[in-house]
Formats: structure tokens, sequence, C-alpha cells
């Protein structure tokens, strides 16, 4: 059976939400992100793209470029809100959906050509988001995941593209080297460096050797330029919550110990969350008593994956629960109403430097194990009885 795989991404999606909110922004170039110049963009609209603003971008930066563009400080509760809508709509009328963020879908509608026509079916779909949500949205369709994704940025703003089975390496030829999903920072040099920068001349070159330059990941991005992806769609699960435990060995009242021990479970809680995509927005902290009895709190926040932001808010939380002086043998962390997103960090509230390190130390742990970098806080010693 032949397979047909959609592509749906909501264009410049927070723009779009806080446009809907506050029409005056209409036609505007907007920023989102933080507000202090230290702040780093979250999204951006097409207008302030045009003056070389991009995601990720230091606030600073993108303001000396584009000083006219208003900026809005981000509101991911909203943005969760007309999300999940949207997810809704798709998984009424298609048998299998992936959520891949956000604001990203894919739509495996293989077989459902014997009811109707699939690119019809894509279409009326299409444009019952827009009539029901009031956002843009794009569309691509082919006979696979890469391939569709890479339509969908072609037919970008608004709009749909369909690529016939057997037209996928005609239609990528043409195309930039940094279209195909995977080529990032690091790749996209070196390959340019060995004079590529067309899809059209890593279809002529040999996977052998592209795996000798890259690795397995050389053979996957020579796939991908071939238009040859076999992932399926797989439907999302969404985790609803993450959360960690610890029973001392003894009874204690050593306040340092306690939080201490709280906020490395944070510390290893939001290092799971930036490495499987996901941000939380509620968090819960847990006290157990020697007696038994077992007291929580719970506090709402921005949706964030950032230990600082989260750190501050369990600390807060702790000197508010624990009013009793009697001898703790538990104490707890749980982060809830998790949302799955591409963004790593906390691009509301975060700093650039903030940015940065966090990044360097997620990439020194995932390579070397979460226990070969510690922060200050573990080297605190027990109160001596």
């Amino acid at each position: 059976m032949e397979r047909t795989i959609v592509h749906c991404d909501l264009d410049t999606f927070f723009v779009s939400v806080e446009r809907l909110l506050n029409s005056s922004l209409v036609g505007k170039p907007v920023l989102i992100g933080g507000s202090s110049d230290r702040g780093v963009v979250a999204s951006c609209s097409y207008e302030a793209r045009r003056f070389g603003v991009h995601a990720a971008m230091p606030m600073r930066l993108a303001r000396q470029l584009c000083p006219e563009a208003v900026l809005v400080r981000g509101d991911h509760d909203q943005y969760s809100k007309y999300s999940n809508l949207v997810t809704e709509i798709i998984e009424g009328r298609v048998p299998v959906v992936e959520k891949a963020s956000i604001d990203e879908h894919y739509l495996d509608m293989s077989g459902m050509d014997k009811f109707f026509g699939t690119w019809k079916l894509t279409q009326e779909l299409r444009q019952l988001i827009i009539k029901e949500t009031g956002l843009p949205v794009s569309f691509g369709l082919s006979i696979n995941k890469t391939v569709s994704k890479i339509a969908t940025g072609e037919a970008k703003p608004c709009g749909e593209r369909k690529i016939d089975e057997g037209t996928e390496k005609q239609f990528l030829a043409p195309l930039s080297i940094r279209k195909i999903p995977g080529i990032g920072e690091k790749t996209y040099p070196l390959l340019r460096n060995m004079g590529i920068s067309h899809i059209a001349t890593l279809q002529q070159m040999d996977p052998f050797t592209m795996k000798l330059v890259l690795g397995e990941n050389g053979v996957s991005i020579w796939n991908k330029a071939n238009g040859i992806d076999n992932n399926a769609v797989v439907p999302f699960h969404q985790q609803k919550s993450m959360s960690k435990e610890t029973t001392f060995e003894r009874d204690t009242i050593d306040i340092g110990l306690l939080k201490k021990t709280m906020l490395s479970m944070v510390d290893e809680l939001a290092f799971d969350l930036r490495m499987t995509g996901k941000l939380t927005s509620c968090i819960t902290i847990k006290i157990r008593y020697s007696n038994f009895d077992t007291h929580t709190a719970q506090m709402k926040l921005s949706f964030t994956a950032s230990d600082k932001v989260i750190s501050e808010k369990v600390l807060q939380l702790f000197n508010k629960l624990y009013s009793r002086r009697m001898l703790i043998r538990l104490v707890g962390v749980k982060f809830s109403n998790l949302i799955a997103g591409n963004y790593q960090t906390d691009l509301f509230n975060d700093t650039l430097e903030d940015l940065n390190l966090s990044k360097a130390m997620d990439k020194i742990r995932l390579k070397y194990g979460h226990g070969s970098l510690l922060k200050g806080f573990t080297f605190y010693k027990p109160e001596s009885k």
C-alpha cells in the first residue's frame, strides 16, 4: 500500500496566537521573548525576519536590527491552549497522528484514498483548522515524513504542497542542504567546505563516502537527500508528570541537606525534561515527617525546562511548607502539566548566558553521564552529629 504522510506546521505559532489576542499586532514586526537586553528571541514574525532576526538570537541584537519591532513577553498557557485545540481537530479526522512539538504534527493518511481523495481531505482539514482557530497553517504531503516536512517549508507561509510519488528526488534536488532535517550548525559548514551547497550534489554522492565523513548520520542524510525515509508516524502519548523522591537513611532536620537533596532532584528532572523535549508548568514538593505525616505544596509557573527557574520556586515552596521542627524522613519533587516542544530551555525567562551554560552542561552530561558534571550545591556537607 502506498504511504501517504502529511506534515502540518503552524506558521510563526507564538506570533500568530498573540495576533489573535491583540489584532493591533497584525502586519507589524513582532518579537517574542525575554524583555531585557540580555534576553533571547523565542519567536518572531515574518516582518521581523526580513531584518535578519531569527529565533534564539540575543534580544539586544534583534532590537538593533529591527528597532520598530513590538516586543511581547509571551504566554505559554495560551500557546498550549491553541496547540491542544489544533490537535483535537486533527485527531477527530485522522486515525494516526504524531504530535512532534507544540506547533507541529505528522498525519498518516495511508489507505484513506479508498474512501476519498487524500489530497482533497488534506486541503479540507487545513481550511478547517484555519476556520476553527484563526491560525495560519501550512501542510506538505508525500510518501514519507522527511519529504513532507521539507514540502511544508516550501509551502510557507500559510500554504500547501503535494509531492507525487516518484518525484521526490526531483523536488529536493535544487534546494539548499539546509532544508534537510538533521543538518545543523556543525554539519552544514562541514558539507559546505566540501563544496556541497545543494541537495542535488548529495544525491550524486556515494553513501559509503558520506559514512566515512559523517558516520551513521552521513548515511541518514544521504537517504533523506534521496527522499528515502521509512520512519513511521508514531501516535504521541503525552507523559503527564515526572517525579523523584528520596528517603533518608536517618531522619534529619538538617535544612542544608534537605535543600541540597531537592535541588539535586530538580537538576536531574530538568535535564530529563530538556532531553525529551518537554516543558512543565506545575511543580509540587513533598515532605514526610518521622511520624509519617505527609504534606505537599504546589505552584504554577510559566512553561519551562530551566533548572534555574524551577530551583528558585522549589526553595520558595520548601520555605513555606516546612514550618515544623520535626525530623524528616522523605522529600520529593514532581513536575506536572507537561507539554511537548522543541524548546529545550525557557526562552521567555533565561538570559543568553543562562542558555549557553545550560546547553554546554547538557552536552557534557549527554556524552559522559549526568554525574559527570556537578553543581556547587552537591558539595554541601551534612551537619555533624
